[in-house]
Order: structure tokens, then C-alpha cells, then sequence
């Protein structure tokens, strides 16, 4: 879910600030902007109408091969009515077995067939680096979408998850309420104080992982209430899935509600009082993106998401915020029939009556 902070944090400072200036030069200065989607070779594009924009995030590991595959950390689809009075952030589970069409980027060819939907990014893009492993990957992913579910995209977003570690350091940290007491399998320390990692983890045969602690090492915690997060912290706590009940639906709660603290923060006075603070915010979300803004105009997406804020972004759930069993692959997961018909509402573009005939599918965080 980390993704969407990126994307709709460049549009919304721009309009509900009134910073078009600012971040039309972040815009054309910082962020990297490429060719995501396939080109259809046609004219500028209205963005009158409902609009649908492709979200991904990804975490390479550190030291990464580059031409190793990488798998979509966080898969969204951010729907903007009609109206343009509102946006709909609508997360795709990452383990969703789904069917992957046959594709070619030139290098390898994939021959299709029944996968987890984070593969579909990482087949695309497999055997590449750079932005050809990003437009290949991304390319995949959206014809999966639209294989399965029928959905078109007008626009697409890629953020490194790692980046919106240096948007919290300029921020001097971010601010929010922690749900439930989460454990980090990622960050621990021994009695000297030395950083290391608490578990060893291994892959269980039924799904999931086994962690085994290291002796020695007590894990980093973040108990329930109020806290005042480091970037180091913000970036290990919204990462923890292993030891939460609810896994990754825990994980994409606790992001967005990260996401809210940033808009929370970034809207205060302290940073848009702050010309000099504002741009190095914007700059380092910038680096962190890639944006693909289709045949729409940067400006006329701002124009036309001038009217939604932090309070108009809605977040639903997903198969009731759990997980999902795939009859056909028990350790992957099947969209249940109101998620389905979700995105049966995203493909027509009738969103805001089934929200309104729905309503428990908005997140408590949304």
C-alpha cells in the first residue's frame, strides 16, 4: 500500500495547496517518468471521465542482482470517478492466483498459465534491468488485470519502497497510532545494543513462514497507541506481516494508515509553511517514483484531482480484511464474490453506488 503515498502525494500538494508552480518544476525536475503502459498510438486524452491508475510497489533486497526478477511488493488500483470529487484505493491481494497471458519482452518469453498475481511484474520483467524491467513488468501485470477482471488502465505508478524511508527522514519522522502490537522480524538487538536480525525464517510447506528465533536477540516491538516514528522505524513497521494474525491484510492496514500520517503531516503548517521543506519533500518522493501518465497531461490530472484530499481518499477491503484459501492452490488466495463484483464496479465505472450499497467494505483507516 506504500505506493499510493508517492502518487497521490505529487497530486494532491499541488492542488489542495495551491502549489501547482512547486510541483509542476518537482514534477518535470525529480520524478522519473517512462513509458509503463503499452502505447496505443493515439491522440492526447480528456481526463473527463472515470479513470483508473495501476499502483505498484516493490522492495528489492539490498544488493539486489539487477536483472534478478522482482515481485510487486503492493498491487492497487486507485479508481477516480466520474465525478473527480473522490478516489477509491482498491488493494489487490499479492498472493491472488490468478491466470498470467502469454508475453514477450524481447529477451525471454513467458509461456502463460496459473500464478500469483505478484509474479505476473516479476515474469514481465524477467531477465531485464532498468526501466525496460519496470515497463515489461508493468505491461504484464496490467494485461493480467485486464484478463482476469476486465480492467483497463489510464495511468501507472511504480515506487520503491525503500524511498519513502528518505520522505520520513525530511519530515523528521512521522506520527501515528499503532492498532495492535507488532513484532518485527526484521530488526532486533543484543545486550550490547548491535542491530541484528531476531528470526531466522524458513518457508513452511503449508504456506506462511516459520520463524525461529535467534538466541540472544530480542525483537524490535511497537506496542499499541500513539507513537512518534524514526524513518528507520516507519519503514520496519510497515513491512511486518509474519507475526501478525492477519498477515499481509494487517500489513496493507497499517500502510495505510501510514499513508495517512504522511498526507497528515506533509498538510501541517510546519511543512507548508516551509518553501525549503516542501521542495526536499518533493524531491525525494520524486526519486522514489516512476510515473506513467498515459495520453493525459501531468497538469490536467492535477487539474482534475484538485478536489480531493487526505479525507476524500477511500480505502476498501479486500475479501473482509482476510485471507482468502484458493480452492485450486490452498496456499494462494481467491477473491471472494463482493470483491468481485468490486471490481466488476471498477470495470463500469459504477464505484460510488456500490461503496453506497456496500458500506462495509470502507477500511476504519480509510
Amino acid at each position: 500500500m506504500l505506493v499510493i503515498a508517492g502518487a497521490l502525494l505529487m497530486i494532491g500538494a499541488g492542488t489542495t495547496f495551491v502549489l501547482k508552480d512547486v510541483v509542476f518544476g518537482y514534477a518535470t525536475r525529480s520524478v522519473t517518468k517512462e513509458d509503463l503502459l503499452p502505447a496505443d498510438g493515439g491522440q492526447h486524452a480528456s481526463v473527463s471521465g472515470a479513470k483508473n491508475i495501476l499502483l505498484i510497489g516493490i522492495d528489492p533486497r539490498p544488493n539486489q542482482d539487477p536483472t534478478e526478477a522482482i515481485r510487486s511488493d503492493s498491487i492497487l488500483i486507485l479508481h477516480i470517478p466520474a465525478s473527480h470529487d473522490m478516489a477509491f484505493l482498491i488493494s489487490i491481494p499479492r498472493d491472488t492466483w490468478v491466470s498470467i497471458p502469454k508475453y514477450s519482452n524481447g529477451k525471454r518469453t513467458y509461456g502463460g498459465g496459473k500464478s500469483k498475481i505478484n509474479g505476473a511484474f516479476a515474469e514481465g520483467g524477467y531477465g531485464l534491468t532498468g526501466k525496460d524491467q519496470r515497463k515489461h513488468g508493468t505491461t504484464l501485470l496490467a494485461a493480467t488485470i485486464k484478463q482476469n477482471w476486465g480492467i483497463t488502465f489510464d495511468a501507472a505508478a511504480i515506487v520503491d519502497f525503500v524511498g519513502f524511508q528518505d520522505v520520513v527522514k525530511v519530515l523528521g519522522g512521522v506520527d501515528m497510532y499503532v492498532d495492535q502490537r507488532t513484532v518485527s522480524v526484521h530488526i532486533g538487538h543484543d545486550a550490547k545494543g548491535n542491530t541484528k536480525v531476531p528470526f531466522e525464517q524458513k518457508d513452511d510447506p503449508n504456506g506462511g513462514t516459520i520463524l525461529i528465533p535467534i538466541k540472544g536477540v530480542t525483537p524490535k516491538v511497537y506496542e499499541v497507541g500513539q507513537q512518534h516514528l524514526a524513518a528507520w522505524e516507519a519503514l520496519d513497521f510497515v513491512r511486518q506481516r509474519e507475526t501478525l494474525p492477519k498477515s499481509d491484510y494487517d500489513r496493507q492496514r497499517h500502510q495505510q494508515q501510514f499513508i495517512k500520517a504522511l498526507l497528515k503531516k506533509i498538510a501541517s503548517k510546519e511543512v507548508l509553511g516551509s518553501p525549503g521543506t516542501l521542495n526536499k519533500v518533493l524531491e525525494v518522493i520524486g526519486r522514489a517514483m516512476t510515473i506513467d501518465t498515459g495520453k493525459i497531461g501531468l497538469d490536467d490530472w492535477i487539474f482534475a484531482m484538485r478536489n480531493i484530499d487526505s479525507d476524500r481518499m477511500l480505502t476498501l477491503k479486500t475479501n473482509d480484511g482476510g485471507f482468502h484459501a484458493s480452492p485450486e492452490n490452498p496456499g494462494a488466495e481467491a477473491l471472494d464474490q463482493t470483491t468481485l463484483d468490486l471490481l466488476s464496479a471498477v470495470r463500469t465505472k459504477t464505484v460510488p453506488t456500490f461503496v453506497a450499497s456496500n458500506p462495509g467494505i470502507v477500511s476504519s483507516s480509510g
